[in-house]
């Protein structure tokens, strides 16, 4: 099974090259962004990234009224929601010092747990966190993974952890690989195993089951 998942990640790098995620100049730009991605695209939260940039400082955004911040966040969709969450990763990433490095310090265990707790955070989203602001390696499960992965022929776990730790059990502890993995799982599912998939041209095309059911 390791050579399975190796031999999507290695033809996914192969076609599509080193994705250079996530898409921010800092890793509290990253957080509050995968905040800000929940339930809309990219696009949108970037937008809105944009517009809160000049405030873009942990200490500044933990003393802005909840009203205000989500007056900036508006193009991200249930902005009210999504400010009431930052505000609560605030609170957390305060005992911190507002520190990624004091934070990076903690086992990831321990993180995860912690992240789990704030109000808002879901798995993916506290693994995406995880993985790309707290430098610690761990599969992202996604809807795009499940749809790939199962096209290709795995039999995946349902829940969201056992998925994760199946994957992650297979190809242990490498960071670098569990961040390029999920960016070209991701620009997979847009270019080619879409909804509707385009099969012509798949890298995986020699490698996959296409079920499509």
């Amino acid at each position: 099974m390791e050579r399975g998942y190796r031999v999507i990640y290695d033809k996914l790098l192969d076609y599509y090259g080193p994705q250079y995620w996530w898409p921010a100049d800092t890793p509290f730009e990253m957080m509050t962004g995968s905040i800000l991605v929940q339930n809309t695209n990219w696009r949108n939260a970037a937008k809105a990234l944009n517009n809160l940039r000049t405030y873009l400082d942990p200490e500044l955004i933990a003393r802005m009224p909840v009203e205000e911040l989500a007056g900036h966040i508006r193009s991200s969709g249930f902005f009210n929601i999504k400010a009431k969450r930052i505000k609560a990763f605030m609170e957390w990433f305060g005992s911190y010092d507002y520190s990624v490095r004091e934070a990076s310090k903690a086992g990831k265990d321990q993180l995860r747990e912690e992240l789990l707790a704030i109000n808002g955070i879901g798995r993916e989203t506290a693994d995406v966190i995880l993985l790309y602001a707290l430098d610690k390696p761990v599969f992202v499960v996604d809807a795009y993974a499940r749809r790939i992965f199962y096209r290709v022929g795995f039999n995946m776990p349902k829940s969201y952890d056992a998925f994760r730790k199946k994957v992650e059990e297979a190809v242990p502890g490498d960071l670098q690989l569990h961040n390029e993995f999920h960016a070209l799982i991701d620009e997979h599912a847009k270019a080619h195993c879409k909804a509707t998939p385009i099969c012509e041209g798949c890298p995986l095309f020699n490698f996959c089951d296409r079920r499509l059911d």
